[in-house]
């Protein structure tokens, strides 16, 4: 299925017909990253590059198209007629997917003539910056659970149908253990799981003779709602009943709260289900919970063995989105790609200017130092010692003797508009964001105040930055 074109901003085509009017479709490079971490964070995960790379190969106007944008009487004939062949022809190096990542750093470079690289700037956003922001918030549902399992239900309250399927996706590579969105689970290799609704409680004449009932269907995978009427005095006897039963089989089963006070009411069901025999029962609990809930009621020795998680998980919660931006580093002038800077009143928003590579230092014990950009090719020299800069030209810096490995982290993905290698599986992805966690000491992990990661500069690519300032500020 193609992907249309015409999934980008309106002023991308108005711009992209002065360019081609102007004779300036020429090589440029564009840097996709991030200005700060959701959620007060000290971690993002990086998110939605195979589905990027997807799109992009398929990425086109057709005919339906092209009529349309005639139609807005804007566009010339002749720029239409260059639309008709439009294929995205460019470079794409990357970050790999899964990684952690931090702000400033470039998490997609895109190599290609400048009408292409700025047509695609919507679908690379769009599909990079909530993906990103999902998969993070995942990974601090699952830190908060502490090896509990984590499932994703968010379907019904994801953004759309595209927001439900990415979110599953970005979900299950940050953290969750299985979803309930069929068609994810489907399409994409991802566990799926669920129990049962209030309405299949209500649909029997009675409460026991529906836990019976689905039981005998499901008597490998049982889990009870035991909130539908009172969880104590009804849901969790009538549950024992049939809990013993499926034991007596050598069955496993479990019951899921819903509603009402999850600490007090799981502690209530767990000491019921022991003192009845049935210590091997699990608990599962849901209702509008997020990371804080979750490590909250770990912390205090709540008794529950998964967390269903929906809202808070699929939508961001209290954080409306990724910060990710797409930003012009270099540009062909004269036979020459020459850098290029945008600058800023808040020197957060100024970027580094030039093509850019990415390095990650680790000390000798395999944990994560700093992560340095520098101009491309120059490379790190390990044993040597190098200044290191913040990246807003602020006198904040570092010396560093690279002692352990130094990791490349930007590596070609894409070449004239064709990816270099098949998707990963979700189990590789999900994979590659535990080893990269793992490899962060916990202070820069943790929810509270975390410990600032070292992003920075190198001397050169500093002493590029600062001649900017001075010609453009001077």
């Amino acid at each position: 299925m193609n992907t249309s074109a015409l999934f980008t901003d309106y002023y991308e085509l108005t711009m992209a017909q002065g360019y081609w009017k102007h004779d300036l479709d020429t090589k440029a490079v564009f840097d996709m990253f991030f200005r700060r971490q959701p959620f007060k964070g000290g971690f993002s995960v990086f998110a939605g590059l195979d589905p990027l790379l997807d799109a992009l190969q398929e990425f086109r106007f057709s005919s339906d198209d092209l009529a349309w944008l005639e139609s807005q009487r804007c566009f010339e004939p002749a720029f239409l007629r260059y639309l008709e062949d439009f294929r995205f022809s460019g470079d794409v190096y990357s970050i790999p997917e899964g990684e952690v990542v931090f702000p400033q750093e470039p998490l997609v470079r895109i190599h290609a003539g400048l009408i292409e690289a700025q047509i695609i700037e919507g679908l690379v956003l769009n599909t990079v910056n909530f993906q990103s922001l999902i998969a993070t918030k995942s990974a601090r549902v699952a830190m908060a659970a502490k090896g509990k399992g984590v499932m994703e239900f968010g379907l019904r309250r994801a953004q759309g149908y595209d927001g439900a399927m990415s979110a599953s996706r970005a979900a299950y590579i940050g953290g969750a253990a299985a979803t309930s969105n069929t068609l994810a689970a489907k399409e994409m290799g991802i566990p799926a799981m669920g129990t049962m609704a209030h309405s299949w409680v209500m649909a029997f004449d009675s409460e026991l003779e529906s836990f019976e009932a689905y039981a005998d269907l499901y008597p490998d995978g049982t889990t009870l709602l035991i909130d539908t009427f009172d969880t104590l005095a009804s849901g969790l006897p009538n549950a024992i009943k049939v809990g013993k039963r499926l034991k007596a089989a050598e069955k496993r089963f479990g019951v899921r709260l819903d509603s009402g006070d999850i600490d007090y009411l799981s502690r209530k069901v767990r000491a019921a289900l022991d003192a009845e025999g049935l210590s091997n029962a699990f608990i599962v609990v849901s209702n509008e919970l997020d990371e804080e809930i979750i490590e909250t009621l770990v912390s205090g020795g709540a008794p529950v063995d998964v967390w269903g998680v929906g809202t808070h998980l699929v939508t961001g919660g209290d954080e409306a989105s990724f910060t990710g931006v797409y930003k012009l580093a270099a540009v062909e002038r004269g036979g020459v790609l020459s850098p290029t800077m945008k600058f800023s009143d808040n020197p957060e928003k100024s970027t580094n200017p030039g093509v850019k590579d990415l390095y990650r230092l680790y000390d000798e014990s395999g944990s994560a130092v700093a992560d340095v950009m520098t101009l491309a090719g120059e490379g790190i020299e390990p044993g040597k010692s190098a200044n290191y800069h913040h990246p807003s030209l602020d006198t904040r810096r570092f010396s560093y003797t690279p002692c352990g490995t130094i990791r490349p982290m930007l590596g070609k993905v894409m070449e004239a508009g064709r990816r270099l290698s098949p998707a990963a599986s979700m189990d590789e992805l999900r994979s590659r964001r535990v080893t990269s966690m793992r490899s962060f000491d916990h202070t820069f992990l943790r929810f509270l105040n975390p410990h600032v990661y070292k992003v920075s500069i190198n001397d050169s690519l500093r002493a590029l930055k600062l001649g900017f300032v001075e010609r453009y500020r001077g």
